[in-house]
């Protein structure tokens, strides 16, 4: 067995590599076809490549690795031009950036990086702006030279002499929490492995509570409390019911934890004074089918973000000692135009973030008076958001402020003026300069007769004619809405001529949430449809044409590029599906495959038939056919806790049986990463600048 296994991994290797000498590609990787049959509802599957889930198997190491050297051959001409785009991002960014500093306590908090570092630099400075900087970790100096490095959740206590932070060596998203005294700057002995990042101080500075996750599943399930200096942790909470994940957070006000089990399209709360973390949680409202609901509070009251008889949601509040449903008093209506996101709440105001026609709205609301007030914004196509409110008591909320055209800008609006003060706009090196941009909205009717908008964002003078080439971008799931955000590393593609296009088709919520209903479950292909009429209009309105019309989706946006690839191949020239989530029907009948259980509301349960069927129809892996597809980049990672690296590579792997043309399909799979790809603010580039050399290689742009 041991000489067919290492006779194997010499054939795959040897057909995925030539000599750097020849002039043709190498022939591509063909993995061996091993039939597995399936059988569901009286149906049966023939899977000839479910052999690439064993991750242990030398066998799968080495396709794999035949894939990426099979890979950097074929796209060996775009190496140069890969080598130029990254150097062109990375020339565009800070070599000292630095965030804009949040006030908490006696403390201004920021991060900064130095030149020529990959991680960032926690560091603050006591009462000004001006007084010497106390550097709290140097992320830098933890990772060295690690092929993966990340830390998440830097927390510091309630006191200001503690910090926790959660790192993750491996891409999996399992971190080990360490606590600095940051007097000393020395670690304490309290390390917690194996946590979800998810954690919170309790007001004693002593006591946090964080979040677990099933090592099998990856579902979060479970709320554990760790005394400082203690060796046993107490089970807080732990969700049963393998349909939900188990969230913490903690209010504004620093008043109470919260405990949140979420479904798709149900929630339950419990809640904690953070007083006394070791309470039993008190629950807040029982359950309910399609009851979502999401609690924080303002101190002296609860506020909830309900969608009960509000399909858009609404916001309630409860008094402290009474969170029955019959003692909340309404805060903000029900509008049918307007879909509520989220809510801050400090001591005089509420703000209130909503999406109407697309757009961010944010609204403040004087907790006394109840008088309600917009915030301003300039542009006609932008996202703003909440950013860094950790100040209960405070006039200045801040928010981020971005469009396809300005970066990322940080401001402070005070609550009682209505001034707004720009903080900090994220530099932009180079020749960067917004008025060489232009931006569009579109609203493109799709074949139901639904309008769905397009945000398109294009570099002055370029024609917008059949030879234009244009990326069409969308997501598509979880009512996750994909917003205008401003990107330095487009400009590469910008510049060179590409026409960028966001379609924000339904299965988001950028319309309200009956857009996310109208693309999900036993209407998720208005999602895939909706992105090919969107292709179609662009095509027929003269922006591009199907020789130079190219699409990006990753992750479910990742099963969206594999339905538009079976649907509608002959729209595109080339594809990049990233961290693609493409044999839905398989992964969503085995519940050991991580976040099976969970996502059934999302997609549906493929054991009850209806579902089984209608999931089967669109389902990528299970669709591809014999046709001719256009270019095709696969990307993955072997550790990859979200979309499990053997769906990308059995995809491949069929495509590669099927397909009748002899256009690009290839795989690239880091093998040191996760879902997030690389880490580093330069390192990431490298995954950026592959697949913008991709296109532009097919556009025969070299430079």
């Amino acid at each position: 067995m041991k000489n067919r296994t290492q006779l194997l991994i010499l054939v795959i290797t040897l057909t995925a590599c030539s000599s750097e000498n020849t002039s043709s590609p190498a022939s591509a990787p063909s993995a061996p076809k091993r039939p597995v049959t399936l059988e569901t509802h009286g149906d049966s599957r023939v899977d000839d490549y479910f052999w690439l889930r064993e991750r242990e198997n030398p066998e799968v190491i080495a396709y794999l690795e035949a894939e990426n050297a099979y890979t950097d051959q074929v796209l060996a001409p775009y190496k140069g031009l890969q080598g130029v785009l990254t150097d062109e991002m990375k020339a565009r960014i800070q070599p000292d950036e630095e965030s804009a500093p949040y006030k908490r306590g006696d403390y201004f908090y920021y991060v900064r990086y130095v030149e020529g570092s990959e991680y960032p630099i926690y560091a603050r400075k006591k009462e000004s702006l001006d007084a010497p900087e106390q550097v709290l970790l140097d992320v830098n100096a933890l990772a060295g030279d690690a092929d993966y490095f990340s830390v998440r959740g830097f927390s510091v206590s309630p006191d200001d002499r503690i910090a926790a932070y959660g790192v993750d060596t491996a891409g999996r998203r399992f971190y080990d929490l360490y606590f600095l005294d940051l007097e000393t700057g020395e670690l304490l002995t309290d390390r917690i492995d194996d946590t979800t990042s998810n954690f919170e101080w309790a007001n004693d500075s002593q006591t946090i509570l964080y979040g677990k996750q099933h090592h099998e599943t990856l579902r979060s399930y479970q709320v554990f409390r760790h005394k400082l200096g203690e060796p046993d942790d107490a089970l807080v909470y732990q969700e049963d019911d393998e349909t939900n994940y188990l969230y913490l957070s903690k209010s504004l006000s620093s008043a109470f934890f919260y405990l949140t089990s979420v479904q798709t399209l149900s929630t339950e709360v419990r809640y904690v004074a953070a007083e006394s973390p070791e309470d039993t949680p008190t629950l807040f409202l029982a359950r309910e089918e399609d009851h979502e609901y999401f609690v924080t509070d303002g101190a002296d009251r609860f506020y909830v973000i309900t969608n009960d008889d509000a399909k858009n949601f609404k916001v309630m509040e409860a008094p402290l000692d009474d969170t029955s449903t019959a003692s909340w008093k309404e805060v903000v209506p029900h509008r049918d135009t307007a879909l509520v996101e989220n809510v801050d709440v400090f001591r005089d105001y509420v703000v209130v973030s909503i999406v109407e026609n697309g757009l961010t709205q944010m609204e403040v609301i004087d907790r006394e008076s109840g008088d309600l007030r917009r915030i301003d914004f300039d542009d006609q196509v932008y996202t703003a958001s909440s950013d860094d409110n950790y100040e209960f008591d405070t006039q200045l909320f801040r928010y981020s402020y971005e469009s396809l055209t300005t970066p990322e800008s940080t401001y402070d609006y005070n609550l009682g003026t209505g001034s707004h003060t720009l903080i900090k706009e994220r530099a932009i090196l180079g020749s960067f300069d917004r008025s060489n941009y232009r931006t569009e909205r579109l609203s493109v009717t799709a074949r139901d007769g639904t309008r769905v908008p397009v945000s398109i964002v294009y570099r002055n003078g370029v024609a917008k004619n059949e030879k234009s080439p244009l990326l069409q971008y969308a997501y598509g799931s979880y009512g996750l809405s994909t917003y205008p955000y401003f990107s330095s590393d487009r400009l590469s593609l910008l510049d060179r001529g590409f026409i960028f296009a966001i379609a924000h088709v339904r299965g988001g919520s950028e319309m309200g949430r009956e857009w996310y209903y109208d693309g999900r479950q036993l209407k998720k292909k208005n999602t895939f449809t909706d992105f090919i009429d969107v292709s179609k209009h662009l095509i027929d309105a003269g922006y591009t044409s199907s020789e130079h019309l190219y699409a990006y989706g990753g992750s479910a946006g990742g099963l969206l590029m594999g339905a538009v690839l079976n649907m509608a191949p002959e729209l595109y020239n080339g594809v990049y599906a990233a961290v693609p989530f493409v044999d839905v029907v398989t992964t969503m009948l085995d519940e050991d495959v991580p976040l099976t259980s969970g996502e059934w509301d999302e997609w549906g349960d493929p054991n009850e038939k209806e579902y089984y069927e209608y999931m089967l129809s669109y389902s990528p892996y299970d669709n591809v056919q014999r046709t001719e597809y256009p270019n095709i980049l696969v990307t993955t990672g072997l550790h990859d806790s979200q979309v499990q690296y053997w769906e990308p590579a059995k995809w491949v792997a069929k495509l590669r049986e099927y397909k009748t043309d002899d256009n690009l399909l290839v795989l690239k799979t880091d093998m040191s990463a996760g879902h997030s790809g690389k880490t580093g603010r330069y390192r990431r580039l490298e995954d950026t600048a592959l697949y913008y050399a991709f296109f532009l290689g097919l556009e025969g742009i070299r430079e």
